[in-house]
């Protein structure tokens, strides 16, 4: 399972209570994040985001991230699924395909074989998308960082007509995929987001009496 959405979202928050709830119900949960997840593709993260991949050009940093994903599938995410685990990955293939496709401008046939070869088989079940206008996520990213002391990273930086695009773009791959994708209104208070997201992933993912609070193993 994916969330997906643009800076201040709240997927960070919300994929921390949604994996409470699931191991409540007896689920092993794997909680892990794009780019990153596995040793080598966290110094690939922390290389793209202060923003030393950028003088590679789009095509570049395409690949460094199709690396890092390769990895972080091989060494997180298969092993955990093929043991029956939940995993939960805070972005995965649809922000390639927002920020190096649609953003970058790289081709769509080599997003998706640059994907296929990355993920292979394992593919989300269910992606959730936290939607909510850009202005109002890059205000709460920007009080997130002063509460840490952090500095923006190199797509906090872009513009705001940057990151309404990257909005457009997750709304046109949810409409696109309707069957994976269900988008979630990610301006209201936390509570209120984790109810909706609870209510997508009961209706989609579990059986009937794991609803109603039955304990169930595995994936």
């Amino acid at each position: 399972m994916t969330l997906e959405g643009g800076e201040g979202a709240g997927k960070s928050t919300q994929i921390g209570r949604l994996r409470n709830r699931l191991e409540e119900r007896g689920y092993e949960v794997v909680t892990t994040r794009e780019p990153g997840g596995s040793p080598r593709a966290e110094s690939i993260r922390a290389f793209v985001l202060d923003g030393h991949a950028t003088s590679f050009g789009g095509f570049g940093e395409t690949l460094l991230f199709a690396a890092a994903r390769a990895d972080h599938v091989d060494r997180a995410i298969r092993p955990a699924v093929e043991r029956g685990a939940v995993v939960l990955c805070d972005r995965f293939a649809d922000s390639t395909r927002v920020y190096q496709g649609q953003l970058a401008g790289i081709p769509d046939p080599v997003i998706a074989a640059l994907e296929r070869v990355a993920v292979g088989g394992v593919r989300p079940d269910l992606t959730l998308i936290l939607d909510l206008p850009a202005k109002v996520g890059l205000a709460r990213a920007a009080r997130r960082r002063e509460l840490v002391h952090e500095q923006a990273d190199r797509y906090e930086r872009e513009e705001l007509a940057f990151h309404t695009r990257v909005r457009e773009g997750f709304l046109a791959i949810a409409a696109s995929d309707p069957n994976r994708c269900v988008v979630l209104d990610a301006g209201k208070e936390p509570h209120a987001v984790e109810e909706d997201m609870w209510g997508a992933v009961s209706a989609r993912l579990l059986p009937p009496e794991t609803n109603e609070g039955g304990r169930r193993h595995g994936g």
